[in-house]
């Protein structure tokens, strides 16, 4: 009994002795929080760019070493003929092992996305540190200058480029598209990858000279890029997005622009709310079809003319403008992948697969050619909130004291 005893401690010393041997120190790792890829100056290469978070200095200072610039990343570029190659070559240039397990995002110029990310989803899905929730984006600007805009918010440029993906669900200006998402849709029978688009829109303030009111670069969301396998084929901009995000995610929230009920061709905004949206898919004699139906809360947030939520007619009037602007929008833009792209990223292969698997099989190598042609019937309701608190709008109080 007191061998059996005093071998079960010895085996529980052993673990503990060995518990650390695994160990990375923090002091020894260049934490990467952004990525860049562009083509390199050399024909045939690829530059890669790493934002590098500098660690704080003894004093407890954020940035650099004492008596430097006090930056608190440091960018470093390197080309290879591969991605792997350029990392390779940042040895030369890092005292510390490059980690990628906080990496935030990875920044892609169009310009070699039109030739081909494949190369970019196998590196980066090989790499056993780097998490499969990562941002993936592209942008026409030189990726490198994108990851390494300053904000005025956000200490890391990287950290603040993954914080834009935040609230997408109710600013509709870009699909949250992480390394997870690429893959699977590149190795889908179907699916196309659609990646959020980066670009610098001009500041009225300078972030590093706010009283000056210079103009400056700001990094915001753009739309999204439209990919064929690993080609970019396309761009949608973000007053497209809704045609296609509706397909593919949750959204939470939204915002539609129509002409008052009124007749005064007043602009009146309204917040859509409670959104659900379900495509059917249909099959008969052979042919393909959907039956989409989107529904949705309405709540009126502005109104520039003499609305009166208590009217029927008026209400019924703005439900149907909300409709028919919202209709137009998503036909618009699905028209536009289906005809101008032919890029399934509305993911209607897949759901029709899901239904009918078997007959799935017979069409499956031609989807490229059956997509563009597919039917969609869309049908939306928009229904007003009940709840509202004001029914009549808000005028000023002034007007019945000049007219008495």
């Amino acid at each position: 009994m007191k061998k059996i005893i005093l071998f079960h401690v010895l085996l529980a010393m052993l673990l503990l002795l060995g518990a650390c041997s695994g160990k990375r120190e923090i002091s020894d790792l260049a934490l990467v929080m952004a990525v860049g890829i562009d083509k390199g100056e050399k024909e045939g290469t690829v530059k890669v760019t790493a934002q590098v978070a500098r660690p704080a200095d003894a004093r407890g200072q954020t940035g650099a070493p004492s008596g430097q610039s006090g930056e608190a990343v440091w960018s470093v570029e390197t080309e290879g003929e591969s991605i792997f190659e350029a990392i390779r070559q940042m040895s030369s240039f890092s005292s510390r092992r490059v980690f990628w397990a906080h990496n935030f995002i990875i920044v892609i110029n169009e310009e070699v996305a039109k030739e081909g990310i494949g190369d970019v989803i196998d590196f980066f899905t090989r790499n056993p540190e780097l998490r499969m929730r990562t941002w993936v984006a592209v942008t026409p600007q030189t990726a490198s200058e994108v990851i390494s805009t300053v904000t005025s918010l956000e200490i890391i440029p990287g950290e603040a480029l993954a914080k834009l993906f935040r609230y997408t669900t109710i600013s509709n200006k870009a699909p949250r598209t992480v390394i997870m998402d690429v893959l699977s849709a590149y190795l889908s029978e179907s699916t196309e990858p659609l990646l959020a688009r980066l670009d610098f829109e001009k500041s009225k303030i300078d972030s590093k000279a706010p009283d000056k009111g210079a103009q400056a670069n700001q990094v915001v969301l753009a739309g999204a890029g439209v990919f064929k396998e690993d080609k970019l084929v396309g761009i949608l901009k973000p007053e497209e997005l809704r045609g296609v995000l509706i397909f593919t995610e949750k959204i939470d929230s939204g915002v539609a622009v129509v002409d008052c009920p009124d007749n005064s061709n007043a602009p009146l905004s309204v917040e859509l709310t409670n959104q659900s949206f379900e495509v059917k898919p249909k099959y008969k004699d052979g042919n393909i079809s959907y039956d989409a139906a989107f529904e949705a809360n309405i709540r009126v947030v502005e109104a520039g003319c003499a609305l009166d939520l208590s009217d029927e007619k008026q209400v019924k009037k703005l439900e149907s403008s909300v409709e028919k602007e919202l209709s137009s929008q998503i036909n618009t833009t699905v028209t536009k992948i289906q005809k101008d792209y032919k890029s399934d990223v509305l993911e209607l292969g897949k759901v029709f697969q899901n239904k009918y698997p078997y007959e799935w099989k017979h069409y499956a190598s031609s989807w490229e050619e059956i997509f563009p042609e597919v039917k969609i019937n869309l049908q939306v309701t928009a229904k007003l909130e009940s709840g509202s608190l004001l029914y009549k709008p808000t005028t000023s109080g002034k007007k019945g004291k000049e007219e008495k």
